[in-house]
């Protein structure tokens, strides 16, 4: 429930239960509930100690415990194995939320890396409008070289060639899915879509398969950008696929990256934005926490607290200079890098200069990336002939509907993408010739 702010704040196979690495994640675990940080980042590994400096590690654990509320115990946990890497996934009850503790451990168990999510144990029935006999499921691999990604290719039943989409995420270490919380809008529509005789690929993001390896010194071109042009590139060799009718569709953080996606690869069919973003991440964080701060009538002082400190984090991004690239600071999550690059980053007027076609999709409940975005994209790209508009009055960011105010507690109630959203994706890509 806390994704966006959480993740962009911090940015396949299971194994047996290895008691000693469990343990250890699940000691290191006692120590962020006690407020010990000291004896916590005494496990860092160097990746760590530059990733999270003295100070950061309590600055997270106390921006985590005013969302969820107060740490209450630790339950099941699993393990991955990532090459040298074990990743062990503890769900954790919280005052207001189930989440996942996500503690990397490289072989001699030291702390590589730490995540927080919603808990993903949650058992998935299909919507509605899935036909599972109109489609098939198989497992393919994305990319070459030491970034290979794990994927799915939901691939229609009968005679093609079919059109392809690529599903982008959003911000932060997300699965095939997207899973947040008890929810699924990946999976929704890779198998919803591929009901309607269109093939969708998604694939598990390289900063959730590789969460030890992004040091201090990437972009969005790294986490986001090479890994969706990847995905076209293994659509267009695929047998049954129409190469010369493969979309993009991003979500949240990939809606906002699908022109530079479009600009880099112009042999893409059509660009599909689903709650895109278009104003600058540090301004976006501040005005979400307000935003969550206020949805109870009232800030407290301790609210207003961490909200002039997203502001002040906020300040220092707008003031970076090309030189702080050297510098070994994390803003929100991310390096210096990162934020110079997206600096002069605009996505409608990138947009604009585009020959692909793009579909602008917004929920107008979503307190995430609002109307104001949407209408950004609608006033750069209204001249535009062959871009599209369509909003929908009762959904959320996920594009799944609900009543009232926007709010986290949304995401762990069980629904899918709303049907509606499919049929006018469907019906799009058809219209595109």
């Amino acid at each position: 429930m806390l994704k966006t702010i959480l993740l962009i704040a911090m940015l396949a196979s299971v194994v047996s239960i290895q008691d000693d690495v469990v343990s250890a994640a699940r000691s290191f675990t006692d120590l962020l509930a006690k407020k010990d940080f000291a004896a916590a980042e005494a496990q860092f590994d160097d990746t760590m100690k530059t990733a999270m400096p003295h100070g950061k590690l309590e600055e997270t654990w106390t921006t985590l415990l005013s969302q969820a509320g107060e740490f209450k115990q630790q339950g099941k946990a699993r393990t991955e194995n990532r090459g040298a890497y074990t990743i062990v996934f503890i769900t954790c009850d919280f005052e207001k939320a189930k989440l996942d503790v996500r503690v990397v451990l490289d072989q001699a168990k030291h702390v590589s890396g730490l995540f927080f999510g919603a808990a993903t144990n949650v058992d998935y029935s299909p919507a509605p409008y899935v036909k599972p006999d109109a489609f098939k499921d198989s497992e393919v691999v994305i990319g070459s070289g030491e970034w290979t990604l794990p994927g799915t290719l939901s691939m229609p039943v009968g005679k093609g060639p079919f059109p392809a989409i690529v599903l982008v995420h959003g911000s932060g270490p997300n699965d095939r899915d997207e899973t947040i919380s008890v929810n699924k809008p990946f999976r929704d529509l890779a198998e919803g879509l591929a009901s309607k005789g269109i093939a969708v690929l998604r694939y598990e993001k390289r900063s959730r398969v590789y969460p030890g390896k992004f040091g201090s010194s990437f972009t969005v071109k790294e986490e986001v950008v090479d890994d969706a042009l990847a995905a076209v590139a293994l659509l267009r060799k695929t047998e049954g696929i129409n190469p010369k009718r493969i979309f993009v569709l991003g979500h949240s953080l990939g809606g906002m990256l699908v022109p530079r996606i479009g600009k880099q690869d112009p042999a893409i069919a059509g660009l599909i934005s689903l709650a895109g973003a278009t104003r600058h991440l540090e301004d976006v964080i501040p005005v979400q926490y307000e935003y969550l701060f206020s949805l109870d009538g009232s800030v407290s002082p301790e609210e207003q607290a961490q909200i002039d400190q997203q502001k002040l984090i906020a300040a220092e991004v707008k003031a970076l200079k090309p030189s702080d690239v050297a510098t070994v600071k994390f803003y929100f999550g991310a390096p210096p890098t990162y934020w110079l690059d997206l600096r002069d980053y605009d996505p409608p007027q990138l947009a604009k200069t585009l020959s692909q076609p793009l579909l602008i999709l917004q929920g107008e409940r979503d307190y995430q990336v609002t109307m104001l975005d949407f209408n950004n994209w609608k006033t750069a790209l209204a001249a535009k002939k062959n871009v599209s508009f369509k909003t929908y009055p009762e959904l959320n960011h996920l594009f799944m509907s609900g009543t009232g105010k926007g709010n986290p507690g949304e995401y762990d109630q069980v629904g899918h993408v709303d049907a509606r959203v499919l049929d006018d994706i469907a019906a799009w890509i058809t219209a595109q010739k």
